[in-house]
């Protein structure tokens, strides 16, 4: 190159790399558009399962305008997998969220989750897995406007945080959830590429990502291992809709289209009663305590008698007599076996039919499948089936247990002690299951009891978060949903706000059936300023004593201000002020507090002709503030966070413990500033 011509500039460069990315995408896309099934399908069921596939594929091809195609760049000095005893040369590889190639099938574009990407989120100066540079870019409105250099075998360049990752972590937050796939960690990084086979529990602290690592830990798994989890399926759990809205785009946006979401509720909802009461708190610790699994299996199995009466099956003119006592030993054989209620019962006139079989070919007669077939339907063998082995209806059955004081005391001895079982019994008896008030709770109890007469399938994988608020009983009715899979279990035990939440993992992963799932703890917060989970902390020794508090890796001077208001009235001027001032910044606002302080909340911002949105409710550039009570606060975030009155969020719980952690779950929604405002003196907790 002559001397006097201009260096090149590695901006450009880099745009041109992501111009001829994104006309390959196009490209890529436009093929599957263009493809003709009309002569590859047998009948117009292929035709439209193959046409959903191609649906799906133009979907997750889609070039998203303000989404990055490519974030890093690996320059590897020897090229991946070659012998570096031959001395091949290195290789270039940009990592984005899919995989991109061009019309010679030569990569453009490596997918995040592919082994050769591993070393963007895991090379060091002290391993730098043969990294010669990582290269970071930052983007503004989904154009390359800035990168930055890693050399990770200079000995003379110091390591240092990245400017770009700080920034890609601080970005305001406007709209549902965003995945983190540029800024993933190293420890996170290793939760993620953990393997199918084993099951995982997280337990992280406010801000350290444990969403968003079991998130991409599907995305992972269903890039690792999609042909068998196309088959078997995959579902995210989480605690409520609002919940489940806010996270719902991030795996769309890594081109994961099929993992289904759900709440608990909406797992046991297939149970077909409709849920339209309420459960006093003691009640539904009981209904929720594993004991009752035990309670349900001596109700449902206390249906099968010992059978008093021979058989006599007649065809034509012979009878063929089956004792009391064969019977009697066919019955407890299959009890034995340790099979669903259902599958026995339906295996039992089998049983009997096979029997009056050897009595046929021992009277010299030669029957076959056909005629063990018809001895099993039998009006004889159907009528000793009915007395011996009736049929159990689920709901039913619950509806007994809990209106019968009897029916109760008899399976429960033992299990539960009078006063539980009073606790639990309806206070009015219901005529009826269509006629019941089902609470929640209730609805678990026939999902435990349709899984004793018939097997709940089972997924591939489910990620069960916010998982620290279950109950055992639920925790059985997750398990029951992957008992042949596994599973990615989040949360954390600090934010235990339910009167059952958890007091260990090991106790909430023997429920689920994973005891011996590997446990991890994140204790790198990324999200929550110093400050701000630093005071939060302050209540750790009372909600979870010996649980480690998060280490914050943004200093954030200023982001946490402590306000007191004097009256009440002067209290809501306050909170409105508050987020007049917040809003004044980028960014999403949420104002959190206690459920009953709402409706006085709503009128105040009202008022103030401050337009506000409901948790779920997708916040846009023009509409930012949403209205959160405290009860819906846990796993959302907001950029700013105005927290009103803690004392009320405290006192709106049934105990001090509880009130504490739903107030530590307020406090830490905040991702750059937060702002408490009270007139009621605050926890002693937060004094100290």
């Amino acid at each position: 190159m002559p001397a006097h011509a201009p260096t090149p500039n590695p901006l450009d460069h880099e745009r041109t790399h992501l111009a001829h990315s994104r006309a390959a995408l196009r490209a890529m896309r436009e093929d599957v558009q263009s493809l003709d099934i009309k002569d590859v399908t047998a009948n117009w069921v292929n035709a439209a399962v193959l046409q959903r596939q191609i649906d799906d594929r133009i979907k997750a091809l889609a070039d998203l305008s303000h989404t990055p195609l490519f974030f890093g760049r690996l320059d590897y000095l020897h090229a991946p997998g070659a012998d570096l005893a031959e001395g091949a040369g290195g290789e270039r590889f940009y990592i984005g969220r899919r995989h991109v190639h061009d019309a010679d099938g030569d990569p453009m574009v490596i997918d995040w989750r592919a082994p050769v990407s591993q070393p963007f989120y895991r090379a060091s100066k002290k391993d730098p897995l043969d990294v010669s540079l990582r290269r970071r870019f930052g983007y503004t409105g989904g154009e390359l406007t800035a990168y930055e250099d890693e050399h990770l075998m200079d000995a003379t360049e110091t390591a240092r945080t990245s400017k770009l990752l700080q920034a890609e972590i601080e970005r305001p937050r406007v709209g549902p959830m965003r995945d983190i796939v540029a800024t993933i960690q190293p420890e996170q990084d290793e939760i993620v590429r953990s393997g199918l086979s084993g099951s995982v529990c997280v337990q992280g602290g406010p801000g350290t990502g444990k969403t968003a690592v079991g998130l991409h830990r599907v995305a992972y798994l269903l890039y690792a291992h999609r042909d068998r989890l196309a088959r078997t399926g995959t579902l995210v759990i989480g605690p409520n809709k609002s919940f489940l809205h806010y996270i719902e785009q991030v795996l769309p946006a890594l081109g994961e289209l099929e993992v289904k979401q759900a709440t608990v509720d909406d797992l046991v909802a297939s149970t077909g009663v409709e849920v339209r009461g309420t459960d006093p708190a003691e009640a539904a610790v009981i209904k929720g305590d594993a004991r009752m699994a035990e309670v349900l299996r001596r109700a449902v199995w206390s249906h099968v008698t010992t059978p008093a009466e021979p058989l006599v099956v007649v065809r034509g003119s012979r009878r063929w007599r089956v004792p009391a006592y064969e019977l009697a030993t066919i019955v407890e054989e299959l009890r034995d076996r340790d099979i669903r209620y259902g599958a026995a019962r339906e295996a039992l006139p089998q049983r009997i039919a096979h029997t009056v079989l050897v009595r046929m070919e021992q009277a010299g007669e030669a029957p076959d499948d056909r005629v063990q077939d018809a001895v099993a339907r039998n009006t004889a063998v159907k009528a000793a089936v009915k007395a011996i082995w009736p049929p159990v209806d689920p709901a039913k059955l619950v509806l007994r247990l809990l209106n019968e004081p009897a029916f109760l005391a008899t399976h429960a001895e033992g299990i539960l002690t009078d006063d539980e079982q009073k606790a639990i019994l309806a206070p009015k008896p219901a005529r009826s299951v269509k006629a019941a008030k089902w609470s929640a709770a209730d609805a678990v109890l026939i999902d435990e009891t349709n899984d004793l007469v018939a097997r709940t399938p089972s997924l591939g994988h489910v990620v069960l978060d916010e998982a620290q608020d279950l109950s055992p009983m639920q925790y059985r009715a997750v398990g029951r949903r992957c008992t042949t899979g596994s599973a990615t279990v989040l949360g954390d035990l600090a934010q235990g706000t339910t009167s059952w939440a958890t007091a260990s993992w090991a106790e909430a992963l023997r429920h689920l059936g994973k005891g011996d799932a590997v446990v991890e703890e994140l204790t790198a917060g990324f999200r929550v300023p110093r400050e701000v989970i630093a005071y939060a902390s302050k209540l750790l020794p009372s909600i979870s004593p010996g649980l480690a508090p998060v280490e914050s890796v943004r200093e954030t001077p200023g982001s946490l201000d402590v306000r007191a208001a004097n009256t009440p009235a002067e209290l809501d001027a306050a909170v409105v002020a508050a987020c007049e001032e917040s809003l004044a910044y980028e960014g999403s606002i949420g104002l959190i507090a206690a459920d009953a302080r709402i409706p006085v909340l709503t009128k105040a911002l009202e008022a103030a002709g401050l337009p506000h949105l409901d948790p779920g409710e997708e916040t846009t550039a023009t509409s930012r503030l949403t209205l959160v009570p405290a009860s819906l606060a846990k796993g959302l975030e907001y950029d700013y966070v105005v927290l009103d009155e803690p004392a009320a969020v405290v006192d709106g719980e049934p105990d001090e413990r509880t009130g504490l952690r739903r107030l530590y779950v307020a406090l830490t929604r905040a991702v750059s500033g937060l702002t408490i405002v009270h007139a009621s003196p605050l926890p002693p907790q937060l004094a100290l």
